[in-house]
């Protein structure tokens, strides 16, 4: 992707999609890092259903250590990995209560010094709960990046660097999220829906008219 067809590309996502957000659903800052915990390797579709069930009871570290690891590892059991994650976020809550003062901390260093918490997930964190300009590169985010040549790399930390460095800053706090949905609706890992994508002008990979 040319530098020029930045601007354009980033223009008509953000015409099509103004306020654009997770669809991981939460109600403060601990839901939000929890749900992007349990995430990992699962859908959004399939977390939001285990956590409508777990959140109305334990929707703070203290709750949730109160609820107890057994009971967590209840709630969250239709979701991959379960077992793994229920330890890591029952873990981190012990953290975050005693080196945290229960609070999710705003800080890189931090978030990833909590159990089960990778880049990727200190990424979402900040960028939807504090608003920093942050790329969290997802699968959906990595294929978009490369497939369109707008930040292509071999790996999640060289999209991420690339996509800092690349897209505009006015774009930057809500990039992460139109390049997902665009990955997640659009432009598929199977079969991409070139046709129908309001961006094909300016990507690398369209097929483009003889």
């Amino acid at each position: 992707m040319k530098t020029s067809d930045i601007e354009p590309f980033f223009a008509t996502l953000q015409r099509a999609n103004p306020q654009p957000a997770s669809e991981l659903e939460y109600s403060n800052v601990f839901e939000l890092l929890a749900a992007v915990l349990l995430s990992a390797q699962a859908t959004d579709a399939g977390v939001n259903k285990a956590t409508r069930r777990l959140f109305p009871r334990a929707n703070t570290p203290q709750k949730m250590l109160a609820l107890g690891l057994p009971a967590l590892t209840e709630a969250i059991r239709s979701i991959g990995l379960y077992r793994n994650k229920a330890k890591n976020l029952y873990e981190t809550c012990r953290l975050l209560v005693e080196r945290h003062g229960g609070e999710v901390p705003r800080s890189r260093e931090a978030l990833q010094a909590l159990p089960g918490v990778g880049r990727k997930t200190a990424n979402v964190v900040l960028n939807v709960a504090f608003g920093e300009p942050t790329m969290a590169v997802d699968t959906h985010v990595f294929r978009v990046a490369n497939r369109t040549g707008l930040a292509p790399g071999r790996n999640e930390l060289e999209v991420e660097t690339r996509l800092l460095a690349r897209v505009p800053e006015r774009y930057r706090v809500d990039a992460h999220h139109w390049l997902i949905l665009h990955g997640r609706y659009v432009c598929k890992a199977r079969q991409p829906l070139c046709a129908q994508c309001g961006v094909a002008a300016w990507c690398d990979s369209a097929p483009r008219p003889r």
